[in-house]
């Protein structure tokens, strides 16, 4: 896994595929790939093979050569990458393989600097990224229920998974072909959900199995966390402890494989305010505005994942405006029946001393989907006279929710990785150029009482040498003023530390 949803920065997380090999002994001379109860054998040779991943799209083009050299340095053999669905057909039968999305590209470049590719096809990924992977019009297909024995589902994950089988084969890029890729995996994890699709969930792992074996690539499937695999697909482990937690392959016949090694988990806490307006959702965050002014916010956890929400309110005589905005940080990424979840508001009360309750939930709400900002696509160039802005002399900078700000910069000189820092800030997302940088959420604090990440990447290739433009939303409030350009290198003979200017 990789963590997710990071927008256009790049990440490489510590992954090992670890194949049993004792010499090469029992091996063919067969080209291609193959594999026995001890290894892979490709091209009639055993191999112990070490993968690192790299997700094409969590990067630029301009960026893979340097990233995979990188990764080869470190002793890395196979490139490890999901296959991004709702990035290749946003919408139905509508493709795009190009920028960031140069799938064959970045094979190719793989291949040229003499590396393996483990293809994860998926097409149900996960990999923290926006609705695992799936595309958003999936949802609107008549009697569409996901990752199970559905004909609908069965029609499509057919249809693109073969769509991307045979772009590959057209470039030649099987190891069966003389390319780079070894393995390719169908699924992935169906094991966390299968028992909520009841017999459902056998055959269609069955089907998916048969169906993906049936393409023909002439390397190797395989399925992680994945214990009835069927033959000849082979399950894998995924985990922090798989050598100690793995009770290995379901036949003789096939080697043991670690395709995902977890260093960490992310921790996370929850705070409890005094009573008086409680909220409670089911989507990610909410703020609550009183009368125009931010009463409180409020998130659920990796554990508790609804919102509940308690924070003191001042009301006045009269009419009161209560105005709670709900949101998601992407959909669902995992999970059974994820075509049939719903988001939001689930009740609203005001306490009142704690002797009355005045319920909300039923009462006739206003809606309405998304923020201005958003509608108007204020983080694009042409569109900043859609609006008026205030100037930093008017004295509304700092630790306003809900701002929308801009600025220009100039690109840092030389080829350095450059960052932006976001310490000063709250909870939000960056836009550079009309490029967006990723979400930010530094006000959300480790057990140890720091920010999970604070300085955000921005690729070389999304700037120009003057004249950039930074977009930030910031939802909590903080100090604009604060953010700042840094670049950074590496220092010391081990190179493993890095400096910050």
């Amino acid at each position: 896994m990789v963590s997710g949803r990071c927008g256009s920065c790049w990440i490489i997380l510590a992954m090992v595929l670890v194949l049993s090999a004792a010499g090469a002994g029992g091996a063919t001379a067969e080209k291609g790939v193959t594999y026995d109860g001890r290894s892979l054998i490709i091209d009639g040779q055993r191999k112990l093979l070490f993968s690192g991943s790299i997700h094409y799209p969590r990067s630029t083009p301009e960026m893979w050569p340097s990233l995979i050299k990188k990764t080869k340095e470190g002793g890395i053999e196979v490139i490890d990458t999901y296959v991004f669905w709702n990035l290749h057909e946003p919408k139905l039968g509508q493709y795009d393989f190009n920028g960031r999305n140069d799938l064959v590209k970045f094979i190719k470049e793989i291949r040229s600097q003499g590396l393996y590719v483990c293809l994860r096809i998926g097409p149900f990924i996960e990999a923290e990224w926006n609705y695992g992977g799936l595309p958003f019009w999936l949802r609107d297909v008549p009697g569409m229920v996901y990752r199970t024995d559905n004909e609908p589902f069965k029609f499509h994950m057919r249809r693109f998974t073969s769509k991307i089988v045979n772009l590959l084969k057209s470039e030649g890029l099987y190891a069966s072909q003389g390319g780079p890729i070894i393995l390719s995996q169908i699924e992935n994890e169906y094991g966390n959900v299968q028992a909520a699709f009841r017999e459902k969930g056998a055959s269609y792992v069955k089907w998916a199995a048969k169906m993906a074996v049936g393409l023909q690539t002439g390397v190797p499937w395989i399925m992680c966390k994945q214990p009835d695999a069927p033959d000849p697909v082979i399950n894998t482990c995924n985990g922090m402890r798989c050598g100690e937690t793995f009770p290995g392959p379901n036949s003789p016949n096939k080697p043991k494989m670690w395709t995902e090694d977890w260093t960490s988990l992310f921790k996370r806490d929850s705070t409890c305010m005094k009573p008086s307006l409680f909220i409670e959702s089911s989507g990610h965050v909410v703020h609550v505005f009183v009368n125009n002014a931010l009463a409180g916010s409020g998130h659920g956890s990796r554990d508790i994942r609804a919102v509940k929400l308690q924070v003191p309110v001042g009301l006045i005589n009269g009419q009161n405006n209560i105005s709670i905005l709900s949101g998601m940080v992407g959909l669902p990424d995992s999970g059974a029946y994820m075509e049939s979840k719903s988001y939001g508001l689930t009740k609203a009360q005001i306490s009142c001393d704690g002797t009355k309750t005045i319920d909300l939930s039923r009462s006739q709400w206003g809606y309405s989907v998304g923020l201005l900002g958003e509608k108007v696509r204020l983080h694009q160039w042409r569109n900043l006279k859609r609006v008026k802005w205030s100037n930093n002399n008017a004295g509304l900078i700092k630790n306003h929710p809900l701002a929308w700000y801009k600025t220009m910069f100039d690109a840092p000189s030389g080829d350095g990785p450059v960052g932006l820092n976001m310490e000063s800030m709250g909870k939000g997302e960056m836009w550079v150029n009309g490029e967006s940088i990723g979400r930010y959420w530094v006000s959300f604090l480790t057990p140890s009482g720091h920010p999970s990440q604070s300085i955000y990447h921005i690729p070389r290739a999304f700037l120009k040498p003057s004249g950039n433009f930074l977009v930030v939303l910031e939802e909590e409030g903080g100090d604009p003023l604060g953010i700042s350009l840094n670049t950074i290198s590496v220092v010391g003979s081990n190179q493993s530390q890095s400096q910050l200017s």
